[in-house]
């Protein structure tokens, strides 16, 4: 059982072959912010009968973590709850401050997408890019900007991180004074926790921004994309795909983490 008081880096198992990588991610990230690490696999109602297995598999993992960094703190959680109210029982009764998906089953995740107060890192199973000291930020017309700037910057100042940030161009007077607020906000964010940083003024509208973001980002040495989910979900939307689906697909086995604007987040306690 994983201890409620302390903050956490929980990787969503699926109790397959493809969980040793998304451990290996969730180890590198524990290491960087110095939290726990809890492994939790959410079973099916149908499952319970297997509950006992699913237990000892969890603990077998943990076991081996012990094995491999003896100094990492490491639980186990078996849960079984649904995906839309999973990540806010994670926040706000087990510390949860990322959860590690395998980006594979991306749809598996997509409606608790857009209700999580926490970021959401999904990693492919086989990606070796886990550095996580040069990332990529979008930045366009949203307020909720500061939320990604603001774990842009956790990553600046517990891993040494490198930031390129790429603003939107906008046609609209109003849109562009937004993201050059937004701009200059995250600049000032930075240079506080003198964190390094870029920042290019990009070729597309805030509605596009972040497509422009993932082919810089993949055209770079970027190991870490940092985004803003959708703030506005349309019917269309749903049967289409969001755009975050679409980037996080088209990543490949670059790490993209989604921050989720219709939600107030957690932070980090240093």
């Amino acid at each position: 059982m994983t201890n409620s008081k302390e903050q956490k880096i929980v990787v969503v198992t699926e109790l397959k072959d493809s969980d040793q990588g998304l451990i290996v991610h969730g180890l590198k990230l524990a290491a960087i912010f110095k939290k726990e690490l809890c492994l939790l696999y959410n079973y099916q109602l149908k499952e319970k009968k297997q509950h006992q297995a699913f237990k000892q598999k969890l603990q077998n993992y943990a076991a081996i973590v012990k094995q491999e960094v003896p100094t990492q703190k490491v639980s186990t959680l078996l849960l079984s709850e649904s995906q839309t109210q999973l990540p806010d029982l994670l926040a706000e009764d087990y510390e949860a401050i990322i959860m590690v998906l395998n980006s594979l089953n991306l749809k598996n995740y997509s409606t608790a997408l857009t209700e999580t107060s926490i970021p959401f890192l999904f990693v492919h199973p086989e990606s070796k890019i886990m550095d996580y000291n040069h990332l990529l930020q979008p930045i366009d017309l949203r307020k909720e900007i500061s939320d990604s700037s603001l774990w842009c910057s956790y990553f600046g100042r517990f891993n040494a991180a490198q930031i390129v940030t790429i603003s939107a161009n906008d046609k609209t007077q109003e849109a562009k004074q937004n993201v050059m607020k937004n701009t200059e906000m995250t600049r000032r964010l930075y240079e506080k926790f003198k964190i390094v940083h870029k920042r290019f003024k990009g070729s597309r509208s805030s509605l596009r921004n972040v497509f422009e973001a993932l082919e810089l980002a993949l055209a770079s040495d970027c190991n870490l994309l940092v985004i803003l989910g959708s703030s506005n979900i349309t019917p269309l939307d749903l049967l289409i795909g969001l755009p975050e689906r679409k980037v996080i697909k088209a990543a490949g086995k670059l790490p993209v983490i989604v921050i989720n604007p219709r939600k107030d987040n957690y932070i980090l306690c240093d």
